[in-house]
């Protein structure tokens, strides 16, 4: 199966496995997509992600988190498609929901939340936003 924006597919999953208050959810595996998802977990959005194998193909098996019986992910958006690249440097790196909030970037040093990036003084592609 191929996929012309793969990120936003697992984002799409996550968000409608929300809005059924699934438990966990289960999408292709690839780098980009676990890179993502080490942000999440560490910035607590869900609980954790494990490798599977379904039909021979790598899949991510997701944990999604929930406090009180509201998922911890209120909005979670696709930023930079394949369509339109936004880029951001870290002078003017968005800042979501007053802190409360993430965007997640692809930088020169990896994928990172924008405390990271702002930490490291390095600018990327935004590639979503998570609240």
């Amino acid at each position: 199966m191929s996929f012309s924006d793969p990120l936003g597919d697992m984002l799409t999953r996550i968000r409608n496995a929300i809005m059924r208050s699934r438990s966990s959810v289960t999408t292709p595996a690839s780098n980009l997509r676990g890179r993502v998802l080490d942000v999440l977990a560490d910035e607590g959005f869900i609980r954790g992600y494990t490798e599977t194998k379904i039909d021979g193909f790598r899949a991510f098996d997701i944990e999604l988190k929930y406090f009180e019986g509201e998922a911890v992910i209120r909005e979670i958006k696709r930023v930079s498609k394949p369509g339109r690249r936004v880029y951001s440097s870290v002078k003017t790196l968005p800042q979501i929901r007053n802190g409360l909030g993430i965007a997640i970037l692809s930088t020169p040093k990896g994928v990172m939340s924008d405390a990271a990036a702002r930490e490291n003084n390095v600018g990327g592609e935004v590639l979503c936003q998570v609240s």
